[in-house]
């Protein structure tokens, strides 16, 4: 691909030990070259080297900054293009002025996402792949980590492509059999198509099983913590998250917005919200806040519902039970060190088989329980290092549906007597959408909104 250089800042921006800047394209060694001061001149040097010197002005001749530059070359990086990286002093002042000279000097400031949009149009990774280097960056726990990386090592991509050739091969037998009869060929029968077809659906949907579990360690579990005001929600999400995040007090009505973080339990990634109390009230701020709490639990995947033990069960409390009906939910019971005034036995026959957790977050006590009762409700089994196939992308698992319907079609076509060369249509749909999986013809706009996504310098 004959392009222009593009060059970003790689490391995120503020102090420390060092930033690199990375510079891409046909001309990523002559610019730097005009800018870097060392033994010898960057265009001599061999790639995959290193090379220690400073970036200076090209008028004055003034240093900005001390630095080590990676000289790679074409073919043998990641964009495929000539690669260099400076590495300079992590400050702001000296990344922001060797930015500029490069840009300066004649590069153009790359686009979020522009450095894996190149890796992709030029054939060194596939559009799965480069999905899945953004989901390894965002990752918020092992396991998630673990899967998106197996997706940029090609696994998902390979699995994909062995599907469409099988179906590629069923076309072919199709074809012959459809258009040229009077060929000596494979007989392509209804049975043996409708067998291919089965057995495709099946690779399809062992996918699509994977789906829930992949989604919730890529985007994480939405949980909404509710209850009554001073009830102790802050302080169950100051105990997950093992820091201070919400103001906790004795005054009821204290949080008047909804509080976002996240957390790691046991390998589950939660995305955790601390809402206002939920009850009737003049203030206007606090009304707002409970508006968005009622929000907040519609969209939930699971919600952590806090009783307070010192007293009895008030008449939102019991509204509360009632709306956390349909959702998936952990009733904790907390303040448990106080003097018991709340009616158990009444809580547990209003949850049904809700797990019903008692704690006392003033002494740190019940939060293991509740932990455990989190990783009942959300078993997601222990992520194989060596399996490749969970499907995170939210894109991926719409594409595998229609896939899916569409063969899943081919054999209801068959069922129902249709001629072959009717069914073949639905059959080349399938091929069409798990190409669109790993990008083979897929739309430019649909490109140009997944890469924009990425950070600046990726």
């Amino acid at each position: 691909m004959d392009t222009d250089t593009i060059a970003a800042v790689a490391t995120p921006v503020g102090e420390g030990g060092i930033a690199v800047i990375r510079v891409s394209g046909p001309e990523a060694i002559s610019i730097v070259d005009q800018l870097y001061k060392g033994k010898k001149k960057l265009a001599e040097a061999k790639t995959h080297t290193v090379h220690y010197g400073h970036i200076v002005e090209p008028q004055s001749g003034e240093r900005i900054d001390e630095v080590l530059v990676t000289v790679m070359r074409a073919p043998r990086t990641f964009t495929r293009e000539d690669v260099v990286e400076v590495s300079c002093h992590g400050g702001i002042i000296p990344v922001q002025k060797t930015l500029e000279a490069l840009l300066a000097a004649g590069a153009r400031l790359a686009e979020p996402g522009e450095f894996t949009k190149r890796a992709f149009l030029n054939g060194r990774i596939d559009l799965s792949q480069a999905e899945a280097v953004i989901d390894l960056i965002r990752a918020k726990t092992d396991r998630a980590a673990k899967i998106a990386l197996s997706q940029t090592e090609g696994r998902l991509s390979r699995l994909i492509n062995n599907l469409r050739n099988e179906i590629l091969e069923t076309l072919a037998h199709l074809a012959v059999n459809v258009d040229y009869p009077e060929y000596d060929a494979e007989e392509m029968t209804a049975q043996f198509l409708e067998e291919r077809c089965r057995y495709i659906a099946g690779e399809i949907d062992r996918l699509l099983n994977t789906a829930r579990q992949g989604k919730i360690y890529r985007e994480g579990i939405y949980t909404a913590i509710i209850g009554r005001p001073n009830v102790g929600k802050s302080s169950l999400m100051n105990a997950l998250t093992q820091e201070n995040k919400a103001i906790v007090t004795d005054i009821p009505g204290t949080t008047r917005d909804v509080i976002e973080e996240y957390v790691n339990v046991r390998g589950i990634p939660l995305r955790l919200l601390d809402t206002a109390g939920i009850r009737e009230t003049e203030d206007v701020v606090e009304r707002i806040g409970v508006e968005r709490s009622h929000k907040a639990l519609e969209q939930a995947d699971l919600v952590l519902l806090v009783l307070n033990f010192a007293e009895p069960l008030a008449e939102e409390d019991r509204r509360l039970l009632e709306l956390i009906g349909p959702h998936t939910a952990v009733v904790i019971v907390n303040k448990a060190d106080l003097q018991g005034r709340l009616d158990l036995d009444e809580v547990k026959s209003l949850i049904g088989d809700k797990p019903l957790i008692t704690t006392s977050l003033k002494e740190e006590r019940g939060i293991e329980d509740l932990e455990e009762a989190i990783s009942q409700l959300f078993r997601l089994g222990k992520v194989d290092a060596a399996d490749g196939t969970y499907v995170s992308n939210a894109r991926h698992i719409h594409l595998l549906e229609k896939a899916k319907s569409s063969v899943d079609e081919v054999v209801r076509g068959i069922e129902a007597g249709m001629p072959l060369d009717m069914v073949e249509i639905d059959l080349k749909n399938a091929w069409q959408y798990l190409g669109e999986v790993i990008g083979d013809a897929v739309a430019e706009d649909l490109i140009d909104q997944i890469f924009s996504q990425f950070c600046l310098g990726k």
